[in-house]
C-alpha cells in the first residue's frame, strides 16, 4: 500500500491536471464559438459559388473547357491532408491520417507503390507525420496561426499550378467535417479534375434561356474556375478548424471529468491509508502499556 505523502502527492498532482484541462476546455470553447461562425458564414458562399459555375457549365456545354477540367490517366496524385498544429484533441488528427492510409490503399495503391503519391500538409501535426512517409510539398505549418482566405490561396495555387504543368493528375483532400461539438466527420473529397455537376432532370429545359454574358461565357468560366478552388479548400481548412476546437472541448470535458473520479478513488485510498496509519498507533500504543503493565 502507498504511504500517505506518495497518495498525497498523487492528489496535488490530478488537482493540478484537472485545473488545466479545465482551463483548455474553456479556451476551446471560446475558440470554438468564432470558428462555428466562420465556417457557417462560408458554407452557403462556397455552395453557390459551385452551384453557379455548375450551372454555367451545363448550360455553355462543350463550348468552354475549363483547364482545371482536364480527364488524364490518373499516374501521379497529391493528397492534401488538413490536420491541427497541437494535440491533445482526441482522434482528430489520427482520424484523418486513417483516412489519408484508406484512400491511398483503395484507390493510388499502384501510384503509391511507384512513389508516385505525393502530400501536401496543412497543419504541424501533418507535416510530422507525412514527412516521414513519403514526399512533402510545400509548407504550410503557418495556417493556422494567422488563418486567411490569403494564407490558404498559397497552398490551393500551389496545388493548381501542379495539376497544369502536369505534376499531378489528381487532386484530393482528406479533412475533418465539422457537424457538432462531438461530431465530426472525415471526408475524402476530389479537388482536380474539376468534377463537372449534373444539373436536375428538367432544369435545362427550364433554364435554357438566351442569356447575354459580359463578359463571354469563356472569360467568366476562366475567373470563376480558380476562385472556386481556392474556395474549396479554404472552406475544408474552416471545417478543419472548427473541429479541431469542438475535439479538443469534447477530449477536455472527457478529461476533467476522469481526474474528479480519479480524485474520488485517490481521496478514498488516502482515507483508507489513514485510517489504516491510525489503528495501527492505536495498536502500538495499546500492545507497549500492556507490555508495560504486565511488567511490573
Amino acid at each position: 500500500m502507498a504511504s500517505l505523502k506518495e497518495v498525497r502527492s498523487r492528489i496535488t498532482s490530478v488537482q493540478s491536471t484537472q485545473q488545466i484541462t479545465k482551463a483548455m476546455k474553456m479556451v476551446a470553447a471560446a475558440k470554438l464559438r468564432r470558428a462555428q461562425d466562420n465556417i457557417l458564414r462560408m458554407r452557403p458562399y462556397a455552395q453557390r459559388l459551385n452551384s453557379i459555375l455548375g450551372n454555367l457549365t451545363a448550360l455553355a456545354g462543350e463550348e468552354v473547357v475549363s483547364e482545371y477540367a482536364e480527364q488524364r490517366e490518373v499516374r501521379r496524385v497529391l493528397i492534401i491532408a488538413v490536420t491541427s498544429d497541437r494535440g491533445l484533441a482526441g482522434a482528430f488528427n489520427s482520424n484523418v491520417f486513417k483516412g489519408v492510409t484508406a484512400v491511398v490503399q483503395e484507390r493510388y495503391a499502384a501510384q503509391a507503390a511507384a512513389g508516385n503519391v505525393a502530400y501536401m500538409a496543412i497543419g504541424k501535426k501533418a507535416h510530422d507525420f507525412f514527412n516521414r512517409r513519403g514526399p512533402l510539398v510545400g509548407n504550410y505549418t503557418h495556417v493556422f496561426s494567422k488563418l486567411s482566405f490569403d494564407t490558404v490561396r498559397e497552398a490551393a495555387e500551389q496545388a493548381m499550378d501542379g495539376f497544369r504543368a502536369g505534376q499531378y493528375d489528381e487532386v484530393v483532400m482528406v479533412y475533418n467535417e465539422f457537424k457538432n461539438v462531438a461530431t465530426q466527420v472525415v471526408r475524402t473529397e476530389q479537388l482536380l479534375p474539376l468534377v463537372p455537376a449534373a444539373l436536375p432532370a428538367g432544369a435545362l429545359a427550364t433554364t435554357n434561356v438566351d442569356y447575354i454574358f459580359e463578359p463571354s461565357k469563356e472569360e467568366i468560366v476562366r475567373t470563376l474556375t480558380p476562385q472556386s478552388l481556392k474556395v474549396q479548400l479554404y472552406k475544408a481548412v474552416l471545417e478543419s478548424n472548427a473541429s479541431e476546437h469542438g475535439a479538443r472541448m469534447t477530449a477536455m470535458e472527457k478529461a476533467t471529468e476522469n481526474a474528479g473520479e480519479l480524485l474520488k478513488s485517490l481521496k478514498l485510498t488516502y482515507n483508507r491509508t489513514r485510517q489504516a496509519a491510525i489503528t495501527t498507533e492505536i495498536l502500538e500504543i495499546v500492545g507497549g502499556a500492556e507490555a508495560l503493565a504486565a511488567s511490573r
